[in-house]
C-alpha cells in the first residue's frame, strides 16, 4: 500500500485509495509510484489473476511448428514470456530475421529480457490501440508468417484483420488465466478499481458474486476488457489504451486531473 499526506489526498476530491488488479511493481521506482504523489491518493495492489502457462506436452497437440513462422505478434509481456518459455522448453530455435510486432512499446521494449533488441525488426503501434498495431503491421505484411500467441480468451479484433488481410497466420495458446482468491480485498473501499484482462472482470464477479459498482468508478485496459466490464452490467469510466492514454497509468492521471479541475 502506498500512502500519501492527507492534505494531498483530498486535493484529488473524491477519488482517496484506487486498486490495481496486477502485481506490486518491484523496486522503489515506479510510474504507479509518481502517480500517487502527484496526485495524493493511496494505490493498491491486488493480483486478481494468475496466469498459468500450458505445459509443453499440450502445446505440442496444436500442431504449430513456430519455426516456419516470420513474425510475432505480441499484445502482453505474458505472451513474451510464455512465448519464449514454451521456445525454451522446446529448445526451439527463433531465427535472428523474426519481426516482433508490439501492441505498446513498453511491450516491445520488454523484448529486450529475450532479444538483442534492434528497431528494424521490432515494430510497434503509436498509441498502443489496435489500430496503431494495425497501421505497422500493414507495411510489413507482404510474404510473412504471423504467430499470435495467447491466452484461451484472445483478441478476435486482431485474428479478424488478419483474416480478412489474408495473412496466413496461427494462435498458439501458452498460457490460461486463473481467477485468484481475492476475499480479503474489500472492493467497495475503493474510488476506483482498474482492470487490465477479462480474467480480472471474472474473478471479480467469482469472488464477489453480489458485487455493485454504487459510484465506484472502473477502469480498463484494453477492448476484450471493455467488453467484458460492459457485459458485466458495470459502467467504464476510464479507458486505455486510446490516442491520448497509451497506457493505464495515463489514462488515470488524465481522470485524477480532470476531477481537480471539477
Amino acid at each position: 500500500m502506498i500512502k500519501h499526506d492527507a492534505k494531498k489526498v483530498a486535493a484529488a476530491k473524491t477519488v482517496k485509495k484506487i486498486l490495481i488488479t496486477q502485481p506490486k511493481p518491484e523496486g522503489s521506482k515506479s510510474p504507479y509510484y509518481d502517480l500517487a504523489n502527484k496526485h495524493g491518493v493511496t494505490l493498491d495492489f491486488h493480483p486478481f489473476i494468475v496466469v498459468e502457462g500450458i505445459p509443453s506436452k499440450d502445446f505440442r497437440k496444436q500442431k504449430i511448428d513456430i519455426a516456419s513462422y516470420s513474425a510475432v505478434i505480441f499484445t502482453s509481456r505474458n505472451s513474451i514470456d510464455h512465448f519464449f518459455r514454451i521456445c525454451d522448453e522446446l529448445k526451439v530455435t527463433v531465427s535472428q530475421d523474426t519481426k516482433y510486432f508490439c501492441i505498446t512499446e513498453a511491450v516491445a521494449l520488454y523484448l529486450q529480457k529475450f532479444i538483442l533488441y534492434r528497431k528494424r525488426k521490432v515494430f510497434y503501434g503509436a498509441d498502443g490501440v489496435n489500430k496503431s498495431l494495425f497501421d505497422v503491421i500493414s507495411k510489413h505484411k507482404d510474404n510473412e508468417k504471423f504467430l499470435y500467441p495467447c491466452s484461451e480468451s484472445f483478441d478476435s479484433e486482431i485474428t479478424n484483420w488478419l483474416k480478412s488481410h489474408n495473412c496466413e497466420f496461427a494462435t498458439p495458446v501458452l498460457y490460461k488465466i486463473i481467477s485468484n482468491d481475492i476475499k480479503d480485498v474489500i472492493a467497495r473501499e475503493y474510488d476506483i478499481i482498474c482492470f487490465f484482462t477479462p480474467g480480472g472482470v471474472k474473478s471479480l464477479f467469482e469472488n464477489f458474486p453480489r458485487f455493485k459498482q454504487n459510484g465506484t468508478k472502473i477502469g480498463a485496459f484494453g477492448a476484450n476488457t471493455f467488453k467484458a466490464v460492459e457485459d458485466a452490467g458495470l459502467v467504464l469510466d476510464i479507458k486505455a489504451p486510446q490516442p491520448q492514454a497509451p497506457s493505464m497509468i495515463s489514462a488515470l492521471d488524465n481522470f485524477l486531473s480532470s476531477a481537480k479541475k471539477k
